[in-house]
């Protein structure tokens, strides 16, 4: 919030009086955000700005949110995407393009579906190879000043996943090779606790993590997506070096690839290809809803329908099938015998005992 408020708002509307800041400035300020980010990162600073302009509402310095004049200006609303999921030779072809160490990041990434913080902040503890289940508790998260810390998954929704036999071998296998790193980090917060309460909420906790460096570190996200990620990606052909960026430092020179972004082809995409592999398998929508971390079965369906193309078709084969036969009518429905030929007593056909109304 604080990276989009100050780059994206107060450069261009900070020196504005808060009654100048109407419909026709706020339409000027959307055009030329709208040239600088794409409009999902938009649409969240939009909402950033119109919280700003509904506390001067609130605090008498403004008659009304100008945000809300939706005649005459709109937030910006990003296109409709579905989400893409990955064919298994890419996933292969980008696996093999990390570093040994990191090659789990992607198993773990498809066969169970965590977020990147999710995934980074996953413990030894938290396998239960028993039983095969992983516990999702919490996420590693950076803040603006690049402090690491420990909170809970997105939503506050920590969750078990089952796990497939052949995937807790590698998680064996990679901490046979890669043994876990415990660390030690503030939870919730990294900001230096004032009161007794927030010492409490704040308490270290160690987490012996799955995933570490090389020198044995937490990972930090941004870091690994620029030195690890896009360059697996590149190997693989998914993306391309645009540019190169050229550093001198204690008199040597370094040279950093430069590649071009694509949002949908980040670690949320091994997400997306867990859930389009257990839908094609027929797996419940309820069940993998709970595993994901989804508010509801409704935000699974949102985002992952079209993951599901032979669902109607196996409905309608059902139906198919249901009515294959022709009904034979008059007959019991247990058996091809006709009523009268049961030996069923009859009754008689007398006024007021109509056989065609029982």
């Amino acid at each position: 919030m604080r990276s989009k408020i100050w780059n994206h708002i107060i450069p261009f509307l900070g020196e504005t009086a808060l009654r100048d800041i109407d419909a026709a400035a706020l339409r000027a300020w959307k055009a030329q955000l709208l040239t600088r980010v794409e409009a999902s990162t938009a649409q969240v600073i939009w909402i950033h700005l119109s919280t700003i302009l509904e506390a001067a509402v609130d605090d008498g310095r403004l008659v009304k949110n100008p945000c809300r004049a939706r005649r005459t200006v709109k937030a910006p609303k990003p296109a409709k995407r579905k989400a893409k999921a990955w064919a298994r030779a890419t996933v292969e072809a980008v696996r093999a393009g990390l570093q040994e160490r990191y090659r789990i990041a992607v198993d773990l990434g498809v066969g169970v579906g965590p977020r990147q913080g999710e995934a980074f902040g996953l413990g030894e503890e938290d396998f239960d190879f028993d039983v095969g289940l992983v516990h999702i508790r919490r996420q590693l998260r950076w803040d603006s000043k690049g402090r690491p810390y420990f909170c809970l998954p997105k939503g506050g929704k920590t969750r078990t996943v089952p796990v497939s036999p052949n995937l807790a071998k590698r998680v064996q296998n990679h901490l046979h090779h890669f043994p876990s790193v415990a660390c030690t980090l503030p939870w919730r917060n990294p900001e230096p606790p004032t009161t007794e309460l927030e010492a409490r909420q704040r308490k270290p906790i160690t987490v012996r993590l799955i995933l570490s460096t090389s020198q044995g570190n937490r990972i930090n996200y941004s870091r690994w997506n620029k030195q690890s990620w896009r360059p697996a990606l590149a190997a693989a052909g998914i993306l391309k070096k645009i540019g190169e960026k050229v550093r001198t430092c204690g008199g040597r020179t370094r040279r950093y690839p430069i590649y071009e972004l694509s949002r949908a082809d980040m670690f949320h995409v091994l997400r997306h290809t867990c859930v389009s592999t257990q839908l094609e398998a027929g797996e419940s929508i309820v069940s993998l809803s709970e595993w994901l971390g989804h508010a509801s079965p409704q935000t699974t369906l949102k985002y992952y329908a079209h993951f599901m193309p032979g669902a109607g078709k196996r409905g309608l084969a059902a139906m198919d099938a249901w009515f294959d036969q022709e009904p034979s009518s008059g007959q019991d429905p247990q058996s091809n015998v006709p009523e009268k030929s049961l030996g069923v007593p009859q009754a008689p056909d007398e006024p007021g005992n109509c056989r065609s109304g029982r």
